[in-house]
C-alpha cells in the first residue's frame, strides 16, 4: 500500500466537509470518503438552526452563551472548550457558512440572518433555514466539496477498521513502537472488496449511533461505526453513557420517528398530557417547555408511565395563532400530513427518541485524539463541549468549529519533521470460503440490541436494568463476532459488529457511573 492523501476524511457531514474543505484550501491533497451519496448525512437531517448569536444590543454575547452551555451540560462541560465555541463559533458560522459558501439562512429586514429561539438558550441566536436548516448547510458544503480540485470523494464505502502501526506492521519488532494511526480499510459493498487507503492524517467525522435505540432521530446509517473503530485501535473513549434524546419525535405507530424541531417550542408550541392537560409546570415550572432536553424528555416519559399511553401531544396553536407554518415549519407539516395529521387544528402525538451522543472519541481543542496520525471532529468526537447533555444547536457549530481547527492542525503538523516510516502493513485478508450474511439473523440481533438498550438503557436507567442488558448482550456479542469472522463481508455485518460493540461501550460505562447527571438519570 502507498500514501493516497495527505489527508483522509471518514465522514461526509459537516465535520467531515468543513475539515476536508480548510485543509484543500490550505494546499492539503484530500480524499473524502462518504458511507452513502454524499450528502446523505445527520447533519442533512438537523432540523431546527446553529447558533450564530443574537446582536449585541439584543443582550446577547460570548459570556452569555457560555453559562447557557455550562447550565445544560449538568457542571460536566470542558471549560475551555466551552469557552472557545462561544468565541469563535457563531464568527465561524457567519464568516464560512453564510458569506463564503451562500448557506440562504432566513433573513431579517437588514439581509442579515435573523435568529430565532430555542429551549435552555437565554436569547434569540439560532441561525435557521426554514426548519431544515441541516440540509441547507449540508447541500452548500457537498457542492463545495465535489467542486474543489484538492479533494476527492468517494463514496458508498463502509469503515471497516483503522489501519495502525504495530498491529498491521508485518515487522513483529514494531510491536515496542507507540501506536499510530496511517488510514483506514474501507469496505466496498458493490464490489465485495476492502480496500486500504493510506494518508498521512486520518480524521474521523463518522457521526453518532442513535440507531442502536428503538426510537431515534437518527438514520439508519448511525451506527456508531468510527466510534467502534477507534476503540478497536485503542483510542481513549470518554462518556459514553451520556446519549441525549429529542423529547419531540413524532410518534405513528410502526413507523419510524420523525423529529420535530426544538425552534417549535422555542416559538411557543406546549405540551399536553391525554387530558389536554399541559404538564411541564409540574417538573421545570421556571422554563416549562423551554426546559433542557433532558429535563423534557423525563417529564414525558413520567407523564407516559403515569398514564399507561404511548405518547404524550405537542399543541402548536400557539405558533400558528402568529406564525404561518406553511413558510416557517414546511418540513414539519409536510411530515404531519404524510400521516393524516393538521397541527393548525389538532396536538400531534410524540415520544422521546434518541438523538446526539455525548460521547466519544476524546480529543484536544484542535482535534487530536490520544493516538498519534488520528483527528476526530463532530457527533464522534468528545470535545468535552457538551458535558453530560447537550445544549441546542450546539452540535452543528461544534462539528464546523472542530472540523476547522483541526484541518488547520493537520497541515501545520505536515509541514513539520517528516512523519515516522509506517513499514510494510499487512493487506486485507478475506477468509477463502465465507458463508453468506444471513439478513434475518442480522435483523434478529439488531432488534434485541435496540429494545435492550431502549428498555434498560433508555431516559431512565438503574444498576439492575443495566446489569441485565449488559448479561443479555455479552452472549450476543461473542455470536456476533464469531458471525463476523466466519461470514462473507456486507455492510449489514459490518454495522452490527460496530453497533454491538457501541452497545457494550454505553452499557459499561451506565454502570460505572452511579451519579444521576445531564442525559444519564439513574432512579437508583
Amino acid at each position: 500500500m502507498t500514501t493516497k492523501a495527505d489527508l483522509l476524511v471518514l465522514g461526509g457531514g459537516i465535520a467531515g466537509c468543513a475539515a476536508a474543505l480548510r485543509a484543500a484550501d490550505l494546499g492539503a491533497s484530500v480524499i473524502l470518503v462518504a458511507k452513502d451519496e454524499l450528502g446523505q448525512t445527520n447533519t442533512a437531517w438537523a432540523q431546527g438552526g446553529i447558533i450564530g448569536l443574537a446582536p449585541p444590543e439584543e443582550g446577547d454575547s460570548p459570556d452569555l452563551l457560555a453559562a447557557d452551555i455550562d447550565a445544560a451540560g449538568g457542571g460536566l462541560c470542558r471549560s475551555e472548550a466551552v469557552r472557545l465555541l462561544a468565541e469563535e463559533g457563531p464568527r465561524l458560522c457567519r464568516s464560512f457558512l453564510w458569506e463564503r459558501l451562500g448557506v440562504p439562512f432566513d433573513l431579517g429586514r437588514t439581509g442579515t440572518p435573523d435568529p430565532t429561539a430555542e429551549a435552555a438558550h437565554s436569547a434569540r441566536r439560532i441561525y435557521h433555514a426554514k426548519d431544515a436548516t441541516g440540509l441547507a448547510i449540508q447541500s452548500a458544503l457537498s457542492e463545495a466539496v465535489r467542486s474543489h480540485p484538492n479533494i476527492q470523494v468517494r463514496e458508498r464505502l463502509v469503515l471497516v477498521d483503522l489501519i495502525t502501526s504495530p498491529h498491521h506492521c508485518l515487522n513483529p519488532v514494531r510491536v515496542y513502537e507507540p501506536i499510530r494511526v496511517h488510514g483506514a480499510f474501507l469496505f466496498d459493498p458493490a464490489t465485495g472488496a476492502v480496500e486500504g487507503l493510506l494518508a498521512r492524517r486520518t480524521l474521523l467525522a463518522t457521526g453518532g449511533l442513535g440507531y442502536l435505540y428503538l426510537h431515534t432521530t437518527n438514520p439508519p446509517s448511525a451506527t456508531g461505526d468510527g466510534l467502534a473503530a477507534a476503540y478497536r485501535a485503542s483510542a481513549r473513549i470518554v462518556n459514553c453513557e451520556y446519549i441525549q434524546f429529542h423529547p419531540t419525535a413524532l410518534y405513528v405507530p410502526g413507523k419510524p420517528r420523525t423529529l420535530l424541531t426544538e425552534a417549535l417550542r422555542g416559538e411557543g408550541a406546549r405540551l399536553l398530557n391525554r387530558k389536554g392537560e399541559r404538564f411541564m409546570a409540574k417538573y421545570a415550572p421556571e422554563h416549562l417547555e423551554l426546559a433542557p432536553r433532558d429535563v423534557v424528555s423525563r417529564a414525558i416519559f413520567q407523564e407516559m408511565a403515569s398514564s399507561g399511553e404511548a405518547c404524550v401531544y405537542l399543541d402548536l396553536g400557539p405558533v400558528a395563532a402568529r406564525l404561518d407554518l406553511e413558510t416557517h415549519f414546511p418540513t414539519v407539516l409536510a411530515a404531519c400530513r404524510a400521516e393524516g395529521l393538521d397541527p393548525r387544528r389538532q396536538p400531534i402525538p410524540v415520544v422521546p427518541a434518541a438523538h446526539y451522543f455525548c460521547g466519544g472519541v476524546l480529543v484536544d481543542l484542535e482535534g487530536r485524539t490520544s493516538l498519534s496520525g488520528l483527528f476526530a471532529a463532530g457527533e464522534v468526537a468528545c470535545t468535552g463541549l457538551h458535558g453530560a447533555n447537550r445544549l441546542a444547536s450546539t452540535s452543528l457549530l461544534e462539528g464546523l468549529l472542530w472540523g476547522f481547527r483541526g484541518a488547520e492542525a493537520i497541515v501545520a503538523e505536515l509541514a513539520g519533521p517528516a512523519d515516522p516510516d509506517p513499514g510494510e502493513l499487512a493487506r486485507w485478508h478475506t477468509p477463502e470460503a465465507p458463508e453468506s450474511t444471513d439478513p434475518l439473523l442480522i435483523d434478529q440481533d439488531w432488534g434485541l440490541i435496540r429494545s435492550t438498550l431502549w428498555n434498560y438503557a433508555g431516559i431512565v436507567r438503574t444498576g439492575g436494568r443495566l446489569h441485565r442488558a449488559k448479561a443479555d448482550l455479552h452472549y450476543l456479542a461473542h455470536r456476533i463476532e464469531r458471525f463476523y469472522h466466519e461470514s462473507l463481508l456486507s455492510r449489514e455485518l459490518l454495522e452490527l459488529r460496530s453497533g454491538i460493540l457501541c452497545a457494550k461501550l454505553i452499557l459499561n460505562a451506565a454502570l460505572q457511573n452511579p451519579e444521576s447527571r445531564g442525559c444519564h438519570y439513574r432512579v437508583d
